[in-house]
């Protein structure tokens, strides 16, 4: 076999370099497991960083794509299909919104929140389009969502920026309302900041943000790609705080591991006309029967439920870590949660982590000082237990 089509070779393909990729293969996954070319299992925590919310290779979603394959896969965004409407029915009453657009990524759909929140503001704030943001915010890879997020370089990487995002402190009310002016439309935030470091939003914060962002009549937009789907054990994280969003976005858990997204608003905000908004895949059918077993397993008796005991746990034993380390804490809610580490450590565990035998272990380290935990809704305690031994043997190298 010719070595450049030959799957299983590392050294020798065609696929663009974006980032260092160690010298392995996936080659199949169940659950929270995958397997690469040589055989070897590696307990996968990081899910395509939250994507995979059920797991590699889930039999409802397997099933989903096997049934709607059959059937229809993409009649055109120009025609509906009956699992889009489905999806969007099952979205819109279990969540404050009334109006669904579906997209197949998260940048997409923050891309199409920004552009709905400036017509918005043409149409009712005299052409107010400025959104406030956060620092070490993250809302995509699209010259426009590069711009809103707040991560340190992004902001001379592929200049100029696209103007009309100013940047304030998440949890300091005092730093939102500076930035407002009567150029701003909205103000947009992750309700727990994950490539920042697995930072919530307080309680308080985001009541006060609310209440503010009525009192100046702007538009509050929750990106919720991340945190979303029954991620912080509430099937959406706004609903952790007792307020209602004008617009949300969802990406990764929503799919299950197939590319879908979907922007989401009140009926009062959607303002899109013929023209202004498309996608081709957009809304195809194949991906939103994906989404509709995805939201039904989120939905059925006592999985959320849970998603909460299992961060708990998850908690629990990081803080067991930390306590034996002298590490500095752990954050976040449900199961995205972060270990801080104290020490620029994280990128050497990863690597050990991964090379550790005869099991390997998926990790990620968003900041060198700090681990972030994103594993399947649906892992076991005795995987995470798992995790934690296995952490626990290369934290003894290192510290």
């Amino acid at each position: 076999m010719n070595q450049l089509s030959d799957p299983r070779r590392v050294d020798a393909h065609s696929v663009m370099y974006i980032t260092k990729r160690p010298d392995i293969i996936m080659m199949e996954g169940k659950g929270s497991w995958l397997v690469d070319q040589n055989g070897k299992r590696y307990l996968d925590f990081l899910q395509g960083w939250a994507v995979n919310c059920l797991g590699h290779c889930n039999p409802g979603i397997v099933a989903a794509l096997n049934t709607q394959a059959q059937k229809l896969i993409n009649p055109s965004p120009a025609f509906y299909n009956e699992p889009m409407i489905r999806l969007s029915d099952l979205l819109t009453s279990h969540s404050c919104f009334n109006k669904v657009f579906f997209a197949n990524s998260g940048a997409e759909a923050n891309e199409g929140a920004i552009k709905l929140a400036r017509k918005w503001g043409q149409i009712h704030k005299g052409g107010a389009y400025e959104i406030i943001t956060f620092d070490h915010s993250f809302h995509g890879r699209t010259l426009a969502t590069m711009s809103a997020s707040g991560k340190p370089g992004w902001d001379t990487l592929f200049a100029p920026q696209v103007p009309g995002f100013p940047k304030a402190d998440l949890n300091d009310i005092e730093s939102v309302k500076r930035c407002i002016t009567d150029k701003t439309v909205a103000v947009m935030l992750e309700p727990v900041q994950g490539e920042g470091g697995v930072i919530p939003a307080d309680d308080a914060f985001m009541k006060e943000l609310r209440q503010l962002t009525k009192e100046h009549n702007l538009l509050l937009i929750v990106d919720e790609v991340q945190a979303g789907f029954g991620r912080t054990g509430k099937l959406f994280a706004y609903q952790n705080f007792g307020i209602e969003p004008d617009i949300m976005t969802l990406g990764k858990g929503i799919g299950g591991g197939v590319p879908l997204a979907a922007l989401l608003c009140t009926d009062a905000v959607a303002c899109f006309v013929p023209g202004d908004q498309g996608g081709t895949y957009n809304g195809n059918a194949l991906m939103t029967a994906v989404g509709i077993s995805v939201i039904e397993q989120l939905l059925a008796p006592g999985f959320l439920d849970s998603v909460i005991q299992k961060g708990a746990f998850l908690q629990s034993e990081l803080l067991k870590l930390c306590s034996e380390f002298g590490l500095k804490g752990e954050r976040g809610k449900g199961l995205l949660r972060a270990l801080m580490l104290g020490k620029d450590i994280g990128p050497s565990l990863v690597e050990l982590a991964r090379e550790h035998e005869p099991e390997g272990l998926l990790i990620n380290s968003p900041r060198p000082d700090l681990l972030r935990f994103m594993p399947a809704l649906n892992v076991t305690q005795e995987e995470i237990l798992k995790m934690c031994a296995t952490l626990r043997v290369l934290l003894k190298k290192l510290t």
